[in-house]
């Protein structure tokens, strides 16, 4: 005779409540980094860091701002001088160009471009070194900054220059002495490029030696077996 069958042992079925297994010998589990989750397991938040970066960047526009008092004086001493005529026409006073081939005008809006792309470089070099680590508010912290400096500039050059009325100016010389004309920015566009200069290089910089931001751990990875 032969010995009846033995049935097979039923499958072990795991418990619902014993979802993770028992790790093989000799693997080491680490903690989850703190830093990629909040102080109490969530992700951090950016209640006290946003406010802390919009502080500095209003700092940032009023100082860049600023600025353009020297850019100002800067271009109302290095600007050419656009030379004019005064004479009496039928009793009427009347003002010309005494250059009418000169490009003195054109000097002066190449002048006010120059030196805005100078500052913008600067400007931009110099808020990166003081905070490399970049973020929005510190890019329109600049750009704004820029654009304000350029129209404080702007006013404060034809302010400090000769005066607006030519005519008068003309009769106070006396007829046909050469004075100098207003100045003006004739190419309005370079009021913008202080800005577009300092986010230019700011974001070049930032790029290129800027932090870098770790890489995340791949999902579900807890540790690593020791070698």
């Amino acid at each position: 005779m032969t010995a009846p069958l033995t049935p097979p042992p039923p499958p072990h079925e795991q418990s619902p409540h014993n979802a993770w297994q028992a790790a093989p010998p000799g693997y080491v589990a680490s903690a989850p980094d703190a830093d990629a989750y909040g102080a109490h397991g969530s992700y951090g938040q950016d209640g006290p860091g946003m406010k802390t970066e919009v502080r500095e960047a209003a700092v940032i526009t009023v100082a860049v701002a600023l600025g353009g008092v020297l850019l100002g004086v800067l271009w109302w001493w290095l600007a050419p001088h656009v030379p004019l005529v005064g004479d009496v026409v039928d009793k009427n006073w009347v003002v010309y160009l005494k250059d009418t081939e000169g490009e003195q005008a054109v000097g002066v809006d190449g002048t006010f471009t120059l030196l805005a792309s100078a500052f913008g470089v600067v400007s931009a070099f110099v808020v990166f070194l003081v905070r490399r680590r970049g973020g929005v508010p510190l890019v329109v912290a600049l750009t704004v900054g820029g654009l304000l400096g350029s129209l404080l500039a702007w006013r404060l050059g034809v302010w400090l220059g000769p005066a607006q009325d030519v005519v008068a100016h003309a009769k106070d010389v006396g007829k046909g002495v050469t004075f100098s004309a207003p100045l003006r920015l004739g190419a309005k566009g370079a009021l913008l490029v202080w800005s577009l200069a300092a986010l230019v290089v700011h974001l070049g910089l930032t790029a290129l030696f800027g932090p870098r931001d770790p890489e995340p751990h791949p999902q579900g990875s807890y540790g690593v077996p020791p070698a």
